[in-house]
């Protein structure tokens, strides 16, 4: 390593860890800070030349605050691993970060990246995007390795957004699985999401293209088929027939399309964008309707052409 690097990552859950493993394998000097560890945010954040949060997005707001008392060097890059909308804000986990550091380059990384595999060293690939190229680059060499290839963007927005948004599908492709409903019913769930998606993303100033790539498309396929995902898991216990309530209590770690449907669907009803699925799953996540009725709701919409140019 020619220039090893000082990585302070905030959040000591399964992702945290597995990318703290990632940069402490290339040789950088990494410290870790969990709100249960012993070791103080001032301590972890000494002399930090990146400082990359993977907490829930609960605790990015209060966490970025702690950290913007805290006064980091103005060369520090900021990147954000989290997944997830404000609910009081709407905001963006980068928004967020951005809003607390004005001055300092700040990057987005998201990928198929669901962290038991990358913890069993299984080949992955991830994308860091920014608006700032050197700061992106910097934090690709960071990460990068045989089994973890980086790639970096230059549309944050549509790179965070694809992490984002694709857990509301994937809750909707667990219910898919859970009522056994094929491959068919299945394919056609994701490939309208993905419309969806990009709905979404353009209203918010993202790049179409980027949702085609590993941040939209490349996370979408991962958590629509992986038990792994917690997203998935919560729609497919669903449609076992579980409560929200008991499907969350058993999850290791937080399903965070739970909370993104709530804070989407308040955002599409003010800008009236059109995005069903979301819809139906935010009613089967409320109990309005079964996971059949959800399903049901979405076959009997009008017809109309794929593509409205």
């Amino acid at each position: 390593m020619i220039n090893p690097q000082s990585v302070a990552i905030l959040g000591a859950g399964a992702w945290g860890a597995s990318l703290a493993n990632l940069a402490a394998a290339n040789g950088h000097h990494v410290r870790l800070w969990s709100r249960r560890g012993s070791e103080t945010l001032e301590a972890v954040l000494t002399n930090a030349q990146i400082v990359l949060s993977a907490i829930s997005m609960k605790g990015v707001r209060d966490v970025a605050s702690q950290v913007q008392s805290l006064q980091a060097s103005p060369t520090t890059i900021f990147v954000t691993a989290t997944k997830g909308l404000d609910p009081q804000t709407t905001c963006t986990p980068s928004q967020i970060w951005q809003t607390a550091f004005p001055n300092h380059a700040v990057v987005v990384l998201s990928g198929p990246n669901l962290s038991k595999e990358i913890q069993q060293s299984l080949p992955a690939a991830t994308v860091v995007a920014s608006s700032v190229a050197t700061a992106s680059e910097s934090v690709q060499l960071v990460f990068s390795s045989p089994r973890f290839r980086v790639y970096t963007n230059s549309d944050p927005v549509g790179v965070e957004l694809g992490g984002t948004l694709k857990n509301i599908i994937a809750i909707a492709a667990g219910v898919c699985d859970g009522l056994h409903l094929g491959t068919n019913a299945k394919a056609a769930l994701v490939t309208r999401g993905l419309t969806e998606m990009v709905r979404i993303g353009n209203f918010w100033g993202a790049k179409t293209e980027t949702f085609y790539g590993l941040s939209g498309l490349g996370d979408l396929l991962a958590t629509c088929n992986s038990p792994l995902s917690r997203n998935y898991q919560v729609g497919y216990q669903m449609a076992q027939g579980q409560t929200l309530t008991e499907t969350l209590a058993n999850l290791p770690g937080t399903a965070e399309g739970v909370n993104t449907c709530e804070v989407l669907i308040q955002v599409a009803k003010q800008q009236k964008i059109n995005i069903p699925i979301t819809e139906e799953v935010y009613r089967l996540l409320k109990g309005e309707v079964t996971p059949r009725q959800a399903l049901e709701e979405l076959m009997l919409r009008d017809i109309k052409p794929e593509y409205d140019y």
